[in-house]
């Protein structure tokens, strides 16, 4: 709280903080378009366009999996034992 005039602050918390926060133990599930792909996974073969994709990332934002299913990224966040979170 504010105390000069009692409204709710927001503050934003930098990247490199963020990425501390879940160390190597939290990863997030983001919604992507295959156009995204190079840009986060650059060593991914050639997508055609349009298709909607599943991108699991670490909390610092390293690249860890890729697929088409949600589920399937769940799964592959269970088997490297990440908590996962959803970005929109």
């Amino acid at each position: 709280m504010n105390s000069e005039n009692g409204s709710k602050r927001t503050q934003i918390l930098p990247e490199h903080a963020f990425a501390m926060l879940g160390g190597e133990k939290i990863a997030y599930l983001k919604a992507i378009e295959s156009e995204d792909v190079p840009e986060l996974f650059p060593e991914a073969p050639a997508l055609a366009p349009g298709m909607k994709l599943w991108a699991l990332l670490g909390a610092d934002g390293t690249p860890i999996m890729l697929t088409d299913s949600r589920d399937a990224a769940l799964a592959g966040a269970r088997e490297n034992e990440l908590e996962t979170v959803s970005v929109h």
